[in-house]
């Protein structure tokens, strides 16, 4: 039950803020102004140092809050998989789809939203059980690729992820998707110097623009 309300959050929010940090605490401020700004579904890459903690940590603070949810990206192999879950990720994403980590994430129940960019990919990745397909790059193609790649594969859901902004983010949900991934066009303000409330007004304007793509269907 918890896996499938981890989804429907996730659907439900349209968005997920992909955090890449120099650090745990930078991760944590991030993720920090993302929620405060409206955008409550944050993955938190490993790419980050010590970013066991930064999830750990976010976990404990916003436990009391169900419509928080915290999950791992950049995971590619089942080690890191489980490490993620133990510190308390409740998704989990790849730049490309692995076998390992689809079982260990079936295993625990856990949503496992791998990296895919051709039909034959995601039909894999669908066959091991993957609940959402990250569209990755989401740069290299365009909202129209979703509608084609929808059309055999209906059942697929869909999240670009890279080259998703303000300006494309209706395109993208309009074409089909139940999310997408925002990473540099949201948190680069605070990575270049520290501007944490500009991160919490784009998080705003994307949360607007996902309510402003959905009232237009």
């Amino acid at each position: 039950m918890k896996k499938m309300k981890t989804i429907l959050q996730i659907a439900e929010t349209g968005i997920v803020a992909v955090v890449r940090a120099d650090s745990a605490s930078e991760a944590i401020d991030i993720s920090n102004a993302c929620i405060e700004g409206g955008i409550k579904t944050i993955e938190v890459t490993y790419t980050t140092p010590d970013v066991d903690l930064a999830i750990k940590e976010l976990v404990k603070l916003y436990k009391e809050q169900s419509d928080v949810v915290v999950g791992a990206g950049t995971v590619l192999d089942e080690t890191t998989a489980r490490l993620a879950i133990l510190a308390g990720s409740e998704f989990i994403v790849s730049p490309a789809f692995d076998r390992s980590v689809a079982k260990l994430c079936n295993l625990y129940r856990v949503p496992y939203m791998p990296g895919c960019l051709t039909i034959g990919e995601m039909k894999e990745a669908l066959t091991y059980g993957a609940d959402v397909i990250k569209l990755f790059p989401g740069s290299v193609v365009s909202p129209d690729y979703v509608k084609a790649v929808k059309a055999p594969l209906p059942q697929a859901d869909i999240m670009p992820t890279g080259g998703v902004s303000l300006d494309n983010i209706g395109e993208w949900l309009q074409s089909g998707c139940i999310a997408v991934g925002v990473g540099g066009n949201l948190v680069n303000a605070a990575k270049k110097d520290g501007n944490y409330q500009k991160v919490i007004q784009l998080a705003k304007q994307y949360v607007n623009k996902v309510q402003e793509a959905r009232n237009q269907k």
